[in-house]
């Protein structure tokens, strides 16, 4: 460790215990928890021993300004704290812990940006709780209404208004221009959620510049049936709704295969929801949900039209994110400052830097290495040079982009 890295150390050090399972060694940072209160503390903290101004948007997303975004719109970075059950350290929070390192080395190194520079914890981008991904900047930018939102509910019946006053957090919620005016360009750093770098020569590809993120959508199916005794109903007097539901799992898998190739195409059934939910009642309702992708946007959308079709009336959209391809001229720029031999990558994961960029934001991202390719999983990693050298690429792209 280096004297100009012990930051970062310290700072991942600080985060490592907080909404950790010891049981997995995973984490459930979940939105509007005990755990989410923790975290978005902590980055309060950071901020102000930065020197930076913290302030809230209407969905209670926290920016960090270093110099006045209302004089000049200014360049962002950071990502989010929250997690997905049982997943890793580094997905998000990498990228916050790195904006507030690369803050805090500008401001060691003596440099003055001739435009503000600003550092956002997006709240709930991995939809853990509520199953809508990206929520809080969805909402900002409108592409999720106010009344959507608040009615959704986590897995005990909590909508997000009632979860939000629990919380001791406002209700009023919405479209929030006042706050996008302040961004002049966003750039999200963040651990690459597959192999693509580990497979590259190791001495030049540490970090990547992300070029867009392919089309993806969530969909819930339901399925009835009657509830009934396990052990004293005939086979052919049941109305079983998990047989449905396990047909439904297996469709998505042969539909996406079919159309997967030279196109990623991806579905994937990973929650499910059994009423009664005993182990000895026969399920009288069962509700999937389904996540689709594909680097080629019809690919999802004939995946669905085929499921659609074998279980009619089964689906509902709960959210679509078209292809995001993030501004050419910033991605061309942020190679250039890293160098002619910086790859290039698109990705099949979503982030908060695809919702502001469909809603007309100047966009891009970095990814760093990740040698297992795993994500979701305690298995997701960075070497810690890796990181150093993420916050280094940060530096630069920053020093840049708030230069006149």
């Amino acid at each position: 460790m280096t004297a100009e890295h012990s930051h970062f150390d310290a700072m991942w050090a600080e985060l490592q215990p907080i909404g950790r399972d010891g049981r997995t060694a995973g984490y459930r940072r979940f939105a509007l928890t005990d755990e989410d209160l923790t975290l978005r503390e902590w980055f309060a903290g950071e901020c102000g021993a930065l020197g930076l101004d913290l302030v809230e948007d209407r969905m209670g997303n926290q920016w960090a300004w270093w110099g006045d975004p209302d004089a000049t719109a200014g360049v962002v970075t950071g990502s989010h704290l929250d997690s997905v059950p049982d997943g890793g350290a580094y997905d998000g929070p990498l990228g916050v812990v790195s904006s507030l390192a690369a803050v805090k080395r500008m401001q060691d190194n003596g440099f003055r940006p001739d435009r503000p520079i600003g550092i956002v914890n997006f709240g709930d981008e991995e939809g853990a709780r509520f199953g809508v991904a990206c929520a809080g900047s969805r909402v900002i930018t409108g592409a999720m209404t106010t009344d959507r939102a608040l009615a959704l509910k986590d897995a005990d019946g909590v909508t997000m208004a009632e979860a939000m006053q629990r919380a001791g957090r406002s209700t009023g919620i919405g479209r929030d221009e006042e706050t996008l005016r302040r961004v002049a360009a966003f750039v999200e750093l963040h651990v690459e959620q597959g192999r693509a770098l580990a497979d590259l020569d190791p001495a030049t590809s540490a970090v990547a510049v992300g070029t867009d993120i392919w089309p993806h959508g969530r969909w819930r199916a339901d399925f009835a049936g009657r509830a009934d005794h396990a052990g004293t109903t005939a086979l052919g007097d049941r109305a079983d709704a998990m047989l449905e539901a396990a047909a439904f799992v297996q469709a998505a898998r042969e539909e996406a295969a079919r159309r997967d190739g030279e196109s990623r195409c991806v579905a994937t059934v990973g929650k499910l929801d059994v009423q009664p939910g005993g182990v000895n009642a026969i399920p009288s309702h069962v509700t999937a949900w389904l996540d689709a992708r594909s680097s080629d946007e019809r690919l999802v959308l004939d995946t669905i039209a085929a499921l659609e079709r074998r279980f009619p009336g089964a689906l509902s959209q709960e959210s679509w994110t078209p292809t995001t391809p993030f501004d050419a001229s910033l991605c061309a720029r942020l190679q250039r400052t890293l160098g002619a031999h910086t790859p290039m990558l698109g990705t099949g994961a979503g982030h908060d830097a695809g919702i502001l960029a469909n809603a007309g934001v100047p966009t891009a991202m970095l990814f760093v290495r990740n040698p297992t390719g795993s994500s979701h999983t305690p298995e997701e990693f960075a070497e810690a040079d890796d990181c150093h050298r993420g916050v280094d690429a940060l530096v630069k792209v920053l020093e840049d982009l708030a230069s006149v």
